[in-house]
C-alpha cells in the first residue's frame, strides 16, 4: 500500500514508551513482587488479541526483520498458522459457551485459563519479536484492571487484598483504538468500522494488510484484474 505509516506508528511508539516507564516504576516499587525474567515465558501462553494499529505494527516490524531470511519467516508464519486455528477455535468455544448462557464473566475466566502458545515464542523461550511485543505483553506480571476486574501474573508476589499500582487496561485500550482510528479516516478506508478490529497475534503475521484489505482499493481496478479475459480478442 501507498501510505507512509510512519506517523501513526510513531503515537503507537510513545505510548509503548509510556507503558515501559509505568512497567519499570512499578517493578523498582516492588521488586520482591515482579518475577519476569528471562525464559520465563508464561506470558506467552495467553489468548488475548490486538488493536488495528498494533497488528499493523507489529505486521511491519515483521516482514521487516525477516524479508531477508525467507526460510525463517516461513517457519514461523507456519506456527503463526497453527497458533491461528487454535485460537479459532478457543473462541469458537466461547461464543458456544456464551449462546449457551455462560456468564461474561466466567467466559473470561476460562479463557484465563487456556493455555495457547504464541508463535514468536522460539524454543530457547525466547520471543524472536521481544522489542516489538505487543503492549499486553509488556505489561505482563505486574497488575492491571480489565473492565474493574484486578489481574496479575499467577508467578508474581503480588498478594490478594493489597493495595498496588494497578494499570487501567481500558484507558490503555481507548487511546489503541484512537489512534486506530485516525488512521482509518486518514486512508479513507470504506471499513470505518475496522477501528475497533481486535484479532489474534497469530493472525496479524499471517494477514497481508493490502489496499484491498483495509478498503482503500479503488474498485475499477479491482473489477478490471478479475474481470475473465474476453477470448475472441
Amino acid at each position: 500500500m501507498d501510505f507512509d505509516f510512519t506517523p501513526y506508528f510513531e503515537k503507537y511508539e510513545t505510548l509503548v514508551k509510556a507503558v515501559d516507564t509505568v512497567f519499570e516504576q512499578v517493578q523498582e516499587k516492588h521488586p520482591d513482587c515482579v518475577k519476569c525474567e528471562v525464559e520465563c515465558a508464561d506470558c506467552c501462553h495467553a489468548v488475548f488479541d490486538l488493536t488495528l494499529i498494533e497488528a499493523l505494527y507489529i505486521n511491519h516490524k515483521f516482514n521487516e526483520k525477516y524479508q531477508d531470511k525467507p526460510e525463517e519467516r516461513s517457519a514461523l508464519i507456519e506456527e503463526a498458522n497453527k497458533a491461528d486455528r487454535q485460537a479459532y477455535k478457543i473462541k469458537r468455544q466461547a461464543f458456544k459457551d456464551k449462546e449457551a448462557g455462560k456468564s461474561e464473566d466466567e467466559i473470561v475466566r476460562d479463557l484465563a485459563k487456556v493455555r495457547l502458545r504464541c508463535p514468536l515464542l522460539n524454543t530457547l523461550e525466547r520471543c524472536d519479536m521481544y522489542e516489538y511485543r505487543p503492549i499486553t505483553c509488556r505489561l505482563y506480571g505486574i497488575p492491571t484492571a480489565i473492565g474493574g476486574q484486578g489481574h496479575t501474573c499467577g508467578k508474581s508476589g503480588f498478594r490478594e487484598g493489597e493495595q498496588y499500582p494497578t494499570v487501567n487496561m481500558d484507558l490503555i485500550h481507548q487511546q489503541l483504538v484512537s489512534i486506530s482510528q485516525e488512521l482509518i479516516q486518514e486512508i479513507g478506508s470504506k471499513h470505518v468500522r475496522m477501528s475497533d478490529m481486535l484479532v489474534p497475534l497469530s493472525m496479524s503475521l499471517i494477514t497481508v494488510y493490502d489496499d484491498e484489505y483495509l478498503g482503500v482499493a479503488d474498485p475499477e481496478k479491482t473489477d478490471a484484474a478479475t474481470e475473465p479475459e474476453d477470448k475472441e480478442k
